[in-house]
């Protein structure tokens, strides 16, 4: 991302950028920086931008091949295209002999290394990941807007805000605008204002009801279950994410079992620290084993509705039952 600034600063452009990964905001962020310093007037005939998959590549190329209209510059940005996940050899072949006035920006959610486009812009051009952020960098961010803000809060709220918010910077953003304006007039942010302005993600719900299976709470796993259906969930995303957490908790036990300290199962599960911590408290409550049944349990339970032996409802619902009773 400095390199992106540093381009930006010296007036130095590199003719092919390529912004991918899973950080939305960030991606979004940077390409309007970009697309703003390539094109400070908002020059509309010399900008062009192409979304979604079934681009025509001849179109592009044929662009690409056009001069500027009184500027020094062509800009194309071209978003999800799907080009660096397929084939697509007439534009990573065009990639070796760029006209010196087209610059070319892509913004994609996934991309493969291996895949000769990756590889033309990464020859030619600046390539940047934007991952999720980790945890200080999260907090530094937040921090930084609240202290503009004119607002303080403590590690232990901040710790609640980011459990409740997740890792995406978008949804931080939304949720730190209701905080700031719901304490208009006060200069501390805390965990009653947390708790009745911030909404909670479906996947902290989804880990509450783990919890309290974990907990061996039925009625309680069964209650955020229906409230669950109740907001129109579906039944099949329900399981799938109950699925991803016992998942999660049977890598955290693995990484326990051999002997790995905190942090560094945090950095390999993905997990923040201070939500390691929630999911600690429900391994012991389980043996590798189990957790081992329960994924094989709830990959079964998929196919079953999907095959029409099981209907959706039901099959969470038994799920929910059978490991709260363990």
């Amino acid at each position: 991302m400095k390199s992106i600034l540093e381009d930006i600063k010296n007036q130095e452009f590199k003719q092919v950028y390529l912004f991918y990964g899973e950080e939305d905001y960030l991606k979004k962020q940077y390409r309007d920086k970009l697309s703003t310093a390539l094109n400070p007037d908002q020059d509309t005939m010399n900008f062009s931008h192409f979304e979604g998959k079934g681009i025509d590549v001849k179109e592009v190329i044929s662009l690409g091949e056009t001069m500027p209209f009184f500027a020094d510059r062509r800009i194309i940005l071209l978003e999800n295209t799907g080009f660096f996940k397929g084939q697509c050899p007439e534009l990573a072949e065009y990639m070796s002999s760029l006209p010196e006035y087209l610059c070319m920006v892509f913004v994609e959610e996934e991309v493969d290394k291996r895949s000769k486009m990756y590889k033309a812009v990464k020859q030619v051009g600046r390539v940047v990941e934007f991952a999720v952020q980790d945890e200080r960098t999260l907090m530094r961010w937040v921090l930084g807007i609240l202290k503009r803000e004119g607002r303080q809060i403590t590690q232990r709220d901040m710790e609640l805000f980011l459990s409740r918010t997740g890792t995406d910077m978008s949804n931080i953003e939304k949720e730190l605008e209701k905080l700031i304006c719901f304490t208009m007039g006060r200069g501390v942010i805390t965990t009653q204002d947390i708790e009745a302005v911030c909404t909670t993600r479906v996947t902290n719900r989804i880990f509450a009801m783990v919890q309290a299976v974990a907990d061996q709470n039925q009625k309680k796993a069964l209650e955020l279950y229906y409230d669950l259906l109740a907001l129109k969930e579906p039944p099949m995303r329900i399981l799938f994410l109950l699925a991803r957490q016992f998942n999660l908790l049977l890598q955290v036990k693995e990484l326990q079992n051999l002997g790995f300290a905190g942090k560094d199962i945090a950095a390999k599960t993905g997990l923040q620290t201070f939500v390691l911590k929630n999911y600690t408290k429900c391994t012991g409550r389980y043996s590798i084993q189990q957790l081992r049944q329960a994924v094989e349990d709830f990959t079964q339970a998929e196919e079953d509705v999907k095959t029409g032996k099981l209907q959706d409802v039901l099959s969470v619902e038994l799920l929910i039952v059978k490991y709260s009773a363990m």
